[in-house]
């Protein structure tokens, strides 16, 4: 396959008139300053796949649901006996046919990977499905039929509270212990195995539900993925992580855990400035949900501060109430305008916000996930093309400036390990998937 662009966005920067060709699933070359080939696909502008780097593929389904308040304090704790009420409803195929419009969606957007926080594993009762990996399965389902790349992390969930209190009942599909999880590890393994450049990670879903030994048992598992982990997302966790060790989250489990590159903490919204500079240099990758920290009304994350010490920032869609590349960079920066009293506080290098936050995001989302992307010689060829609202000429680092915060550039195609998934904006299979998702609501919002 070849394709021609008007502007390509390497990792040297922005090439003219620049020619790709793809073998294999790989980028086999870029030509720059070329006129195009006879059966090129031509376009105006091309960027490198993004990483959505945590999801909670089931939780799309409570998008637009649980905005009315209740007759008491409407926070995170309350929207999570939401959810978990909501999560004792899914089938395997409710779940499929959930991830599938999902994943649909955020191709749409322009995400190329996404990082599978998977943690809805077993069936209604609590027990094991004849498969203890059926739930895992379906997520790759999803994933195989809609071309996107993923990275699945199965959730080590066994506790409540810190401590390694009893899980509630309604965690009761969540819950495993080491041994069980290394068994549901090795299942989950096998059901990506045939999807193209699939990795399995692990996840212990919180210092709440996860143990410090624990943490350290499953280090020892089999996988070559990542490691993730929801930290410091709300002032009651780490007031009850203060009371539980005498230690912040962030604080603790870098004390009593051998934490590297290879982890990923999610949301982190809560940090002293020296957690958030050990972390920097610990080169631990940020995972920041901005939509979702704000719908939720998590906290801030002091970008500033960790990105003036080497850290590496990565976004994801979390809960799923909202899918964009552009609108989850864009909430990050506005995110910090109001705390600083300043515009454009991410930006860095002499570039502009939208090019900083679309090349961290990208390579952090990269080292998150283990799967790097870029337009270049020998990479995966994960690519999005955009579109622009209006032709009036943008070049450059213009092009993301616009994508992001004026919402003046459209995607127009995805390619994903070489293959075309998105056509004019559209995926391949949108509609199909679409009735399946509809069919699975009614039955949800039934139950």
């Amino acid at each position: 396959m070849s394709i021609f662009a008007e502007q390509v966005l390497t990792p040297e920067g922005w090439a003219a008139n620049a020619r790709i060709v793809t073998e294999a699933g790989k980028i086999a070359s870029v030509t720059a300053d070329v006129e195009p080939a006879a059966g090129d696909e031509r376009h105006a502008i091309l960027v490198p796949g993004m990483a959505n780097i945590h999801s909670h593929a089931f939780q799309r389904a409570m998008a637009g649901l649980t905005e009315m308040p209740g007759p008491g304090s409407d926070n995170f704790w309350s929207w999570r006996d939401l959810m978990y009420r909501f999560a004792l409803n899914f089938d395997p195929d409710q779940l499929e046919a959930v991830a599938s419009q999902l994943y649909v969606e955020m191709l749409e957007a322009g995400f190329t990977r996404v990082g599978e926080f998977h943690y809805l594993h077993h069936d209604k009762d609590g027990r094991e499905y004849a498969d203890i990996a059926e739930h895992s399965v379906r997520i790759a389902a999803a994933a195989g039929a809609t071309g996107i790349g993923l990275t699945l992390l199965p959730v080590f969930y066994a506790h409540s509270q810190f401590g390694g209190l009893p899980p509630g009942e309604t965690q009761r599909r969540f819950i495993n212990d080491i041994g069980r999880f290394s068994r549901l590890l090795e299942a989950a393994r096998d059901a990506v195995r045939t999807l193209n450049q699939a990795r399995v990670g692990i996840a212990p879903h919180s210092l709440r539900a996860a143990t410090a030994g624990e943490i350290a048992e499953l280090r020892r598992l089999d996988f070559d993925g990542p490691i993730h982990i929801h930290i410091a997302e709300q002032v009651k966790e780490v007031e009850d992580c203060i009371a539980f060790s005498g230690r912040r989250p962030v604080e603790y489990l870098l004390d009593t855990t051998d934490v590297d590159d290879r982890w990923c903490f999610i949301h982190a919204t809560h940090m002293t400035d020296a957690e958030t500079i050990a972390m920097a240099r610990r080169g631990v990758v940020a995972g920041l949900c901005p939509l979702t920290e704000a719908n939720l009304g998590d906290g801030f994350f002091p970008a500033p501060l960790f990105l003036d010490h080497g850290g590496a920032i990565s976004v994801g869609s979390d809960s799923n109430v909202q899918i964009g590349v552009g609108a989850e960079l864009r909430q990050l920066e506005y995110s910090q305008r109001p705390l600083h009293r300043a515009r454009n506080v991410i930006a860095r290098d002499g570039r502009s916000t939208g090019r900083t936050l679309f090349d961290r995001a990208a390579a952090g989302g990269g080292r998150a996930l283990m799967h790097e992307t870029g337009i270049a010689a020998g990479m995966s060829a994960d690519f999005v093309s955009l579109r622009p609202v209006f032709d009036v000429g943008y070049r450059g680092d213009t092009v993301l400036d616009s994508w992001i915060f004026a919402e003046g550039m459209k995607v127009d195609g995805v390619w994903v390990h070489g293959t075309k998934v998105v056509s004019e904006g559209r995926h391949r299979d949108r509609d199909r998937i679409a009735a399946r998702f509809s069919g699975a609501m009614r039955a949800l919002l039934a139950a």
